[in-house]
């Protein structure tokens, strides 16, 4: 299955020779299931040609927000509206999370409780648990109309959600092991940033295990899963 990354940020400069940057990331956490991929760094302002380009699609984190004023975010919220209206499933990660909401008349906003980093526990609606990091300040505070709350946190109320069986967001970033958040405590989390007792709680919970692999493997299982069911419609 072919899948379009749509590249909305990048890993800090100084952690990309240990953990390559977005795409490289997601396809570790993806490998194995039969995927196949291509980027569009949209921030840089390359774009697909329409949502035929690939058999599912993935939206990346982002140091942006959402809500700020850049010229690629509005056609990239009308490439996602395209895409879901194509039926191709569609993964958005943390801020993927946040601009699929937005894109589809959520809402999303700088959170009052300031910055979630590092591990964190989320429980779907199924009484699930997924241990997983985060690097995080905004927050979806609406849902868009029809999004499902599949997860969330004692810190984040909709950390992932479901629209449909075709698209499928999550705020924490699944594809961020120790590496990765080590990294962006060293590069990301200066002065008048995070906080430094959430920097310290971060650092204290390194050693901790995640629940990467097997969100990993559930967001693949989605992927093909969709891609199934839109053929059985089709």
């Amino acid at each position: 299955m072919h899948i379009g990354i749509l590249q909305t940020g990048h890993m800090a400069e100084a952690v990309r020779p240990q953990t390559g940057d977005y795409p490289e990331m997601f396809a570790r956490l993806l490998d194995g299931h039969g995927l196949t991929f291509t980027t569009w760094d949209v921030e840089g302002g390359e774009f697909p040609s329409g949502p035929e380009a690939a058999e599912g699609w993935l939206i990346t984190g982002s140091r942006h927000g959402a809500y700020e004023d850049h010229p690629w975010i509005p056609p990239l919220e009308a490439l996602i509206r395209a895409i879901v209206a194509s039926g191709r499933p569609l993964v958005g990660i943390c801020f993927g999370h946040q601009i699929v909401a937005q894109a589809l008349g959520g809402k999303v906003e700088k959170f009052a409780g300031g910055w979630s980093v590092g591990r964190h526990v989320y429980t779907t609606e199924d009484g699930e648990t997924y241990a997983l990091n985060a690097w995080h300040q905004d927050q979806v505070t609406v849902p868009p109309e029809g999004a499902r709350t599949i997860a969330r946190s004692d810190f984040t109320r909709h950390a992932a959600f479901l629209i449909g069986d075709t698209v499928l967001t999550w705020q924490p970033h699944p594809e961020f092991g120790t590496a990765e958040v080590e990294g962006l405590i060293a590069h990301r989390a200066g002065p008048g940033g995070v906080p430094p007792e959430r920097v310290e709680a971060a650092r204290a919970a390194l050693a901790q295990p995640t629940d990467r692999a097997a969100l990993g493997h559930s967001i693949a299982e989605f992927l093909l899963g969709a891609r199934s069911r839109a053929a059985d419609v089709a």
